[in-house]
């Protein structure tokens, strides 16, 4: 108890503040109003205009990539970019159980199967061992790519997502899946600025895809953004999203089925402003997470930092406690004291939805689930 009311005292001391601490709010100290208001003067607050050309053009900066879409949001983003690797409807996707549920049901709108495997204890994402060891017992390769022995279904993607901004082992995974010839979708939509191995996290997959959520490190209300090496499959991104119209002065002709989701001027504006404050963000939470780190190792909590050769964003810091009774008082005393902090997320195949989907012992993200939480990690 005495621990815990001391990490308290030490988070309030942080954030300078005796009042409600939340997890994660925007930090809007740039040139958040005056371009919205330009939205508002030129009246382009819809999906056409100079802001959303100019977001997509930053992101790529950002990312090291050739092409990026911008989409209403993260999860629109994922779905996409699953559609454009190849999956179809009865495919099936390998993910991770431990993640927020936008993954899975991005992979259920397209009709597929979410195959939940095991996470690394140190990146808490997708195992490349977990992955190489199922498709080792159940993976076929065949003329049309890899498909489980058990369902007869085509494995049509492997969608690992960088939790909290920890890249996974990217190197490892990458090699797995390219001796099955599964294409890679990252979810990077916690990890805008983290890096593996000196490259930006979204940029080593097939297609990556970002979030822009309100509470995520830039945020625009809303909003998401798919980003690309392959500008072909980049330009097929932009034109699903943006209803499949084939472009013309003034007709309205679509010739396959497409998707509303564009992200609006006005969003994009707020993106732009929020991009241009990148890396004061990141400087900001490295040095949180630097004081957290000190703080927390010398009271005999493990602080979860970023790994070898990667870089993290540190998006949303988190302890590991002892045990789920030690994570469960953590959670009650800091809440009550008005701390916002939050467990991770409660694994995929627990919900209704998923519950039939096929998965492996998921040793570590069972141990992960237990005694993991989120402490307030804004920009101060």
């Amino acid at each position: 108890m005495n621990d815990v009311i001391k990490s308290i005292n030490f988070i309030k001391s942080r954030f300078q503040s005796e009042n409600f601490i939340p997890l994660h709010v925007p930090n809007f100290g740039g040139n958040e109003k005056k371009y919205l208001l330009d939205t508002i003067d030129t009246t382009f607050v819809s999906s056409v205009g100079a802001y959303v050309d100019q977001f997509e053009k930053i992101i790529t900066e950002i990312t090291a990539t050739q092409k990026a879409v911008a989409v209403v949001n993260g999860t629109a983003g994922i779905q996409i970019a699953l559609r454009l690797v190849g999956v179809k409807s009865n495919d099936e996707v390998i993910t991770q159980a431990l993640t927020f549920v936008a993954t899975a049901n991005a992979i259920a709108y397209n009709n597929a199967h979410p195959i939940f495997l095991d996470v690394d204890l140190d990146t808490m994402g997708l195992s490349p061992k977990a992955v190489e060891n199922f498709l080792i017992e159940f993976g076929e390769l065949r003329e049309d790519g890899c498909y489980n022995k058990k369902t007869n279904r085509k494995i049509s993607a492997c969608l690992p997502m960088h939790t909290f901004g920890f890249p996974v082992h990217l190197d490892e995974l990458i090699r797995v899946c390219n001796l099955w010839n599964i294409p890679i979708v990252e979810d990077a939509a916690e990890s805008l600025g983290s890096q593996y191995k000196g490259k930006p996290t979204g940029s080593m997959g097939k297609i990556g895809v970002f979030s822009f959520n309100g509470n995520k490190i830039v945020t625009c209300g809303g909003g998401g953004a798919i980003v690309t090496n392959d500008t072909q499959l980049g330009e097929k991104g932009k034109y699903i999203t943006t209803t499949a119209k084939i472009p013309h002065p003034y007709e309205y002709v679509h010739d396959e089925l497409g998707f509303n989701y564009r992200m609006p001027n006005l969003n994009a504006a707020l993106a732009c402003a929020q991009l241009e404050q990148l890396n004061r963000f990141l400087e900001n939470k490295r040095d949180l997470a630097h004081q957290y780190k000190a703080y927390f190792s010398d009271n005999g909590i493990i602080f979860r930092t970023e790994t070898t050769e990667t870089k993290a964003n540190y998006w949303l810091m988190c302890v590991e406690l002892e045990n789920k009774a030690e994570r469960d008082l953590f959670l009650k005393e800091t809440n009550q004291s008005n701390v916002m902090t939050r467990p991770i997320w409660q694994l995929m195949f627990r919900l209704p939805m998923y519950a039939n989907c096929q998965k492996d012992e998921q040793i570590n993200a069972l141990f992960l689930e237990e005694r993991i939480v989120n402490i307030p990690s804004s920009v101060r």
